[in-house]
Formats: structure tokens, sequence, C-alpha cells
């Protein structure tokens, strides 16, 4: 074979690539196999491929606002229109597990129904949440919010 270059022509096979992208979506929101994942504030323009990236992850669909069960992750779509953000937040902490957390998912600077940074950084604190990172999910940005951890008494 000395001196010989032989060139394969490899296609990226577009279920591969796809279901890279999926993984990439649900590991950047920190979603896990056998999560319980709430969506809340889903509409025509919410973003199938992050949806199906989650579902697929988590082996199963999503509950909705009608869910009793205790809640790993929320996923909240949120657009300008939409309301009073604190209220949806209180909203969507309630069935929250501890180490629980909320996605605020907002359009993009430019697009319809684009959310402010400042809003998010805002209502987050009045809910009783801590905003700890961002994410960029297409034409969504994602915002992680927290619940603050109790902190164990002074013991003297």
């Amino acid at each position: 074979m000395c001196g010989v270059a032989t060139h394969h022509q490899q296609k990226e096979d577009p279920t591969v690539v796809a279901a890279a992208d999926a993984q990439n979506y649900a590991q950047k929101l920190g979603i896990t196999t056998d999560m319980v994942v709430q969506e809340l504030g889903w509409d025509e323009d919410t973003d199938d491929g992050i949806r199906a990236a989650v579902e697929e992850t988590i082996g199963g669909e999503m509950l909705d606002e009608d869910s009793d069960e205790v809640i790993d992750v929320v996923l909240l779509w949120w657009r300008d229109e939409d309301g009073d953000l604190v209220d949806a937040l209180m909203d969507a902490i309630g069935p929250l597990a501890d180490e629980g957390f909320v996605w605020v998912l907002t359009p993009k600077t430019g697009l319809d129904g684009h959310v402010e940074p400042s809003e998010i950084a805002e209502s987050a604190p009045t809910a009783g949440l801590t905003q700890t990172s961002a994410a960029n999910l297409g034409d969504w940005s994602g915002s992680r919010l927290v619940q603050p951890k109790a902190r164990p008494a002074n013991k003297r």
C-alpha cells in the first residue's frame, strides 16, 4: 500500500446527525435518562427538535401542567406576551423536587416574543429562584433557575 492513497467519501447519515443534535440539546439542559420532565407554555412556535431530544433522552413523553408527580426539570417556554413570569415561575416550582430546576426557554433576540434577559434576572429572585447558567438552543435561549439550597443552621 506504500504511497497509494485511498479516498472513501463518507457521507454523514442525517439520522445520526439529528440524534447527535438531540443528545446535545438534552445534554445542554442537564437532562438525563429517567428524569421526570414537565413542559409548560407549549405553543405552535416551540422547537420540536428540543422537545424530541428531551423525550428521547428521558425515554418517554414530558408531562403537562395537569401532572401531580414530583418533577425533576420544568421546561417553561416563555414569550414576551405570555403574562407575568413571576406567577409562571411560582406555578412551575410547586411540584419541583428539592434538587430540581427550571429552564425558561425564550425566543432569541430579534425573533417574535423575545424576552429581555433582565426580565428573567429580575423575576427569578422574586419567585425564590437563582439563575445559574444559560444555554444556546437554536432559535431559543435557555436560562437555568434553581431553588437555593437550605443552609444548615450554625452549630455552636
